[in-house]
């Protein structure tokens, strides 16, 4: 091997662990169901303005994200592969502004560009997101654009027509990141920007350098805004109040987690880099006070980039691990950098990570042999897969991960230890894909429970679910009428605002009295566990009864 990671391995390493995955589980309940319900009724609808969940007003969050999955739902069909491919482009592409941004300050020449690109395709966190179709990674894409673009912006000469073309590029970046999560696109780009500004001294860049961005960003985004205020009025009252203020301040927000919760969270979210924490720490220390050029300027720009996003982050009251993806972009090029210059020489740092090589394989060995233990003498209850091919495949992956530890503990030159450490945890990553646990399919994917009663359903059947599985029961079903039982969950507001909405919600009483209208015509779809509890004795009894599984859901006719 060189001494820089090949573009070929990088580019096998997207393909195996990002793209060939994705048509491989059903959607989870509810944010991979609701973000390939959305777009679907707007295919189907033909309404590419207003965000519609069930046919009612859904106003969470803005449209771009929506447009990304209906385009590839119209290019590749309605199917796994295409509802999740937005999500898994959007990071490839991010990597490949990691890598660019450094090639730009450091050159082609440099390992730093190739290691923290790779670094950050094989992050668990990374993995564990960008194969699944959440907002979240289109976002970081676009923050990440902003944040790089308006970084060469600063180091073009000032006034030229590159630094004008890159801060209106910087704005237009940001423009689409406000239409894909909202109001956070302007937060994290200035979080990042004028804390390096001030720490540079270009107090006069401050506002110079703010009104082509500005520019660039009203210029994308304001004909949508202006196209939704005039078909729904109260689109931003409610998108700002209550998506942004409401839920960064609510002392009993969603998801509620203390200040230390991402701090706490982060070196699982890095694993397996995690591991070589104390090696990039050397290399940062040793390197200290000798950063200057912009080499310096990078790294300080991307201490900001981390730092004052993840403490934005962690201030507010709601946190999901999702959160602070946009921060990993900069942590892995600060890491990357570190560690390379960590991994100079021999001695006491390659002995470290001889022995952190050394330890996970005696670790690997021993979960292949409990495994395999468990498969041939465990109690049936302590099984959590359906089918034996799941724990031969995760043992062959252990296997596999086995061999390549090998490689890297026998390597002669740290980069390449670092190689086969990374891509060990790939096949990891990868096996995990195909190996989800019974109870957590049974739990959270209700598409086999969907799809093999979808026949008998027809276009007249009336079709009530628990808010819980709405979306997943108007994806698979194609229905945009469904009737909500109990309660409305996270269609509150197009339930209250629709024009049919409601109509649609039914409590206890009007349910059962629903039902007894039309037997032989409905079709409820329900939380297993909240049926037995608490609706049955409140509801008639049905004519037939299919379960997704133990603690799963349940699809009742009437």
């Amino acid at each position: 091997m060189t001494n820089k990671i090949p573009a070929s391995l990088l580019l096998a390493l997207f393909a195996v662990l990002y793209l060939i995955p994705l048509q491989g589980h059903p959607l989870f309940i509810p944010d991979e169901t609701r973000y390939a319900e959305i777009p679907r009724e707007m295919v189907a609808g033909g309404d590419w303005v207003v965000p519609r969940l069930n046919g009612l007003p859904y106003f969470e969050k803005p449209v771009l994200g929506y447009w990304l999955s209906a385009v590839s739902l119209r290019v590749f069909g309605e199917n796994n592969f295409a509802v999740r491919l937005p999500s898994a482009v959007s990071t490839g592409f991010t990597a490949l502004l990691i890598f660019l941004l450094c090639v730009s300050c450091l050159g082609r020449n440099s390992r730093v560009p190739w290691m923290a690109t790779f670094v950050f395709l094989t992050t668990v966190m990374i993995k564990g997101i960008a194969t699944l179709a959440v907002l979240d990674t289109p976002l970081t894409l676009f923050l990440t654009a902003t944040l790089v673009t308006f970084f060469l912006a600063t180091e073009a000469e000032t006034g030229s027509s590159k630094e004008r073309t890159l801060l209106f590029s910087a704005g237009l970046f940001a423009g689409c990141a406000f239409l894909t999560k909202g109001f956070l696109a302007f937060v994290i780009p200035v979080l990042a920007a004028v804390p390096y500004l001030l720490l540079q001294r270009r107090w006069t860049d401050l506002l110079r350098m703010l009104l082509l961005p500005v520019a660039g960003a009203v210029l994308i985004s304001l004909p949508w805004a202006l196209l939704i205020h005039q078909r729904e009025p109260d689109f931003w009252n409610y998108f700002f109040w209550y998506e942004h203020v409401h839920r960064f301040r609510s002392g009993n927000a969603q998801h509620a987690k203390p200040f230390y919760f991402f701090l706490v969270a982060l070196p699982g979210m890095f694993m397996p880099w995690t591991l070589l924490l104390p090696v990039a720490i050397r290399g940062a220390w040793k390197g200290r006070g000798g950063q200057s050029g912009v080499r310096g300027r990078l790294l300080l720009f991307c201490g900001c980039w981390f730092l004052f996003p993840f403490l934005f982050f962690s201030a507010s009251s709601g946190k999901l691990l999702t959160y602070i993806l946009p921060c990993f972009p900069p942590l892995a090029v600060l890491f990357s950098h570190a560690m390379i210059h960590g991994l100079e020489g021999d001695g006491e740092k390659n002995r470290y990570i001889q022995w952190t090589i050394g330890i996970l394989m005696v670790l690997v060995f021993l979960g292949m042999i409990g495994l395999s233990g468990l498969h041939l003498f465990g109690p049936e209850r302590l099984w959590v897969f359906n089918r034996s091919w799941k724990w031969l495949l995760i043992v062959a992956s252990l296997a596999i991960m086995l061999i390549l530890l090998n490689g890297a503990f026998r390597a002669e030159k740290n980069l390449q230890k670092c190689i086969f450490f990374g891509i060990s945890f790939g096949v990891l990553f990868f096996t995990s894909q195909f190996t989800i646990p019974t109870l957590s399919l049974n739990r959270k994917a209700t598409g086999q429970l969907l799809v093999r009663n979808a026949a008998q359903i027809s276009p007249d059947t009336y079709v009530l679910s628990g808010a819980n599985v709405v979306q997943a029961v108007c994806w698979y079903l194609k229905r945009d009428d469904v009737y909500l039982l109990y309660g409305a969950g996270e269609l509150a507001y197009g339930v209250e605002h629709g024009d049919s909405g409601k109509q649609r919600l039914l409590s206890m009483a009007e349910a059962s009295t629903f039902i007894k209208k039309n037997r032989g015509k409905v079709v409820l779809v329900v939380d297993l566990g909240a049926y037995t509890k608490y609706w049955q004795p409140l509801l008639p009894i049905p004519i037939s009864v299919d379960s997704s599984g133990v603690r799963g859901f349940l699809l009742l006719r009437y």
